[in-house]
């Protein structure tokens, strides 16, 4: 691609502004060293929410509640996000966020625990969106599950698959690099589901199960 689209996806990124919730849950990411999603992945997956009328989504990494406001704005107004983060601390801060923004707490259950320990007890086939946004080492197993989870026309969403922008520079070789790169070409041959790489933010992966 030629031409320089930095103007236009930086006009995309802006498109929908963050209100001063999400702008302190972004603050409180950034003391507690966590990395959200940017404003254009955040309406994207409020928009994935809003489209699946989503009642039921697991979150893989709480962080500090970004992603966890955008996605229950968008899901149905009894629907539970069920989270998931090793680190109590992010949680708070997550719940915080959540107060903030109005949420009721029966809509959000956070569990404080590794991923890997946790997923295998949630119920096959009972989500409607499943987002990873967690350890990347572990991505291969959080995709596994994640599509075990999911319900026939669910979305599986992955966070900062471009892993700032070294997807794409085959002279990157670390370990998180080439296992997101395995991660991807896995989902694009994957014949159970439909899959979209999209360039917002840091970059969404997007799978649906057929």
């Amino acid at each position: 691609m030629s031409t320089d689209k930095s103007a236009s996806w930086a006009f995309s990124e802006d498109f929908l502004p963050s209100d001063d919730v999400l702008l302190r849950a972004t603050d409180r990411a950034a003391q507690l060293g966590c990395t959200p999603v940017s404003t254009g992945t955040g309406a994207l997956l409020q928009l994935l929410a809003s489209v699946l009328r989503a009642s039921t989504v697991v979150e893989i990494g709480t962080g500090a509640g970004v992603s966890g406001l955008w996605l229950l704005r968008g899901m149905t107004p009894d629907g539970v996000l069920t989270s998931i983060d090793s680190e109590a601390e992010h949680q708070r801060a997550a719940k915080q966020a959540f107060t903030e923004d109005g949420v009721r707490p029966t809509r959000a259950r956070t569990i404080t625990g590794r991923a890997l320990d946790v997923l295998p007890r949630l119920t096959d086939g009972a989500y409607d969106l499943v987002l990873a946004d967690g350890d990347p080492l572990e991505l291969p197993e959080h995709v596994r599950q994640g599509l075990r989870l999911l319900r026939p026309g669910g979305v599986l969403a992955i966070a900062h698959a471009l892993h700032h922008d070294r997807l794409p520079d085959p002279a990157r070789r670390d370990e998180v690099t080439t296992t997101l790169r395995e991660v991807v070409r896995t989902l694009r041959d994957d014949e159970r589901v439909v899959p979209a790489l999209v360039p917002s933010g840091d970059g969404l992966l997007l799978a649906s199960r057929r």
